[in-house]
């Protein structure tokens, strides 16, 4: 039995992290194409690296922890090991935190730098900015988020795909269905003959392409949809 997880920013929501995007488009406060794109990193870095910093000092909130559905996860692959995997759009850290290892963070991480002139990656360890030099290559001023911007490219995409490809049960918690490629990944689910499971506070715009859908906060449904598994699971071993 192949579990295919998918999670985007709902999951996060319920342990403070802010969600993508407001209903106005903007992402707390900016537009998007002034901090999420590579052409805004060309034309004011300073202003790019004021917004990711903050938010990685958000994670460095006491309050900010995982949450009830992040937990539940890594139960889930501590029974199910390899034959779990674990894709998520979020940025932060909650997964890695909580547990999960079999774990692909498909548009980067607000942990990592990125050197755009050598493609260094490393940890943050203090504030990035045009200052920041590499220690790779040693030069400044291209250090920026390892996050994947609009107009790039996601990371993992071949393993993701044939993860889809080859999996028994695919679950979406907490995405919009909103931005692609992780948009399609349902459909490529339903080309694999999966069983196929949105766990949403609201119906996503992907809704009528799962089999199975439940509304609601992603701390109540991703627990009990675990625990209903687990012991479904239980009950066909015995």
């Amino acid at each position: 039995m192949k579990i295919v997880v998918l999670t985007g920013a709902g999951i996060s929501a319920e342990s403070g992290i802010s969600t993508f995007r407001d209903n106005n488009g903007l992402w707390e406060q900016h537009r998007i194409e002034d901090v999420a794109t590579p052409e805004a990193f060309q034309r004011n870095p300073k202003l790019v690296h004021t917004f990711y910093n903050a938010r990685r000092e958000q994670l460095d909130n006491q309050a900010i922890a995982p949450n009830a559905a992040h937990l539940a996860l890594v139960e889930l692959e501590k029974v199910l090991g390899d034959d779990f995997l674990l894709i998520t759009q979020n940025v932060d850290d909650l997964h890695q935190r909580a547990g999960s290892k079999n774990l692909l963070a498909m548009h980067g991480s607000l942990r990592e730098s990125l050197c755009s002139y050598c493609k260094h990656t490393g940890l943050v360890k203090s504030p990035l900015s045009t200052d920041t030099v590499c220690p790779a290559c040693t030069k400044k001023g291209g250090m920026r988020p390892n996050i994947v911007w609009f107009n790039e490219m996601p990371y993992y995409l071949e393993e993701i795909y044939a993860a889809l490809a080859s999996c028994d049960i695919f679950i979406s918690i907490g995405t919009s269905g909103n931005v692609y490629p992780a948009a399609g990944f349902v459909a490529i689910a339903n080309e694999a003959k999966a069983h196929t499971i949105e766990l949403n506070l609201e119906p996503s715009n992907q809704n009528s392409n799962f089999a199975e859908h439940h509304q609601g906060p992603a701390t109540k449904l991703v627990p009990q949809w675990v625990e209903a598994f687990m012991r479904d699971r239980m009950q066909l071993k015995h």
